[in-house]
């Protein structure tokens, strides 16, 4: 059994996300230590990239601020290593493929492999073309997490069968960022996906309050929470660790 796996193992999983050096390194060390003392079941590292085209404000500034820190690519793997030292909780890397095609797809995924990095999602490479990208992480033990956007009704099957790790279902149509209601019938999708796999799927984009992720639960097997925490970040700075104990508490509250 995968870490990832033993994320879901015999419970609703909360997955939290943060950028990574935001708004240092060491802090994203000690705020994903903080998740995981609150339930955290697995943590999404958001490699900082000058053009993450799939994030609202929030995250794009968190982007902004990680890499004038001097975040990079490096200290990202570094990061891991460190939660290794003393964590196993699952790690799944949030990235744009220019970083990883730059870097060589094989040099990557090897540096994944040996820092312990269980899971990467691509926004930006669409399910047909990510053929290579795929062997050579599913040869270095990484899952690629596949997206499903409300949009894909036509695709959910043919994603879903291939999915890996956990299934990353998009709440809503746009870019990331907190909203006060989900209007897309997200039942529906999860059941068409559910159909076609056996993997774990989870429910992501937009939510924040724990009402969201206990109604989302009901039929997902997990909720992924990234804006709402990021803006934790964003107003608290260096203090935010504890905000995000809170935080991540109440919402793994509301899974049990």
């Amino acid at each position: 059994m995968t870490r990832i796996d033993k994320a879901f193992e015999n419970k609703k999983a909360f997955i939290g996300f943060l950028t990574a050096g935001d708004p240092g390194i060491d802090k994203s060390l000690e705020f994903i230590l903080e998740m995981e003392k609150a339930g955290a079941d697995l943590v999404e590292i958001g490699i900082p990239f000058s053009d993450p085209m799939a994030e609202g404000p929030v995250i794009q500034e968190a982007n902004i601020r990680a890499l004038k820190a001097g975040t990079d690519l490096t200290k990202v793997f570094q990061l891991v290593e460190k939660v290794r030292k003393v964590s196993e909780i699952p790690l799944v890397f949030l990235t744009y493929l220019n970083p990883v095609f730059k870097t060589g797809y094989q040099e990557f995924f090897g540096r994944c492999r040996k820092s312990g990095v269980d899971g990467i999602i691509i926004p930006d490479l669409p399910f047909e073309e990510k053929g290579e990208v795929a062997g050579i992480a599913k040869e270095n033990g990484i899952d690629i997490i596949s997206l499903i956007a409300p949009t894909s009704e036509k695709r959910i099957r043919m994603i879903a069968e291939k999915s890996s790790g956990f299934l990353y279902i998009v709440s809503s149509m746009g870019v990331t960022g907190v909203r006060s209601e989900i209007r897309t019938d997200l039942k529906s999708i999860v059941e068409a996906a559910r159909d076609a796999t056996e993997t774990k799927i989870a429910v992501g984009f937009g939510i924040s309050s724990p009402d969201q992720a206990k109604e989302i639960s009901s039929y997902a097997d997990g909720v992924i929470v990234g804006s709402a925490i990021v803006k934790l970040i964003a107003e608290h700075g260096e203090d935010a660790g504890k905000y995000i104990y809170d935080y991540v508490r109440s919402m793994k509250e509301a899974l049990r």
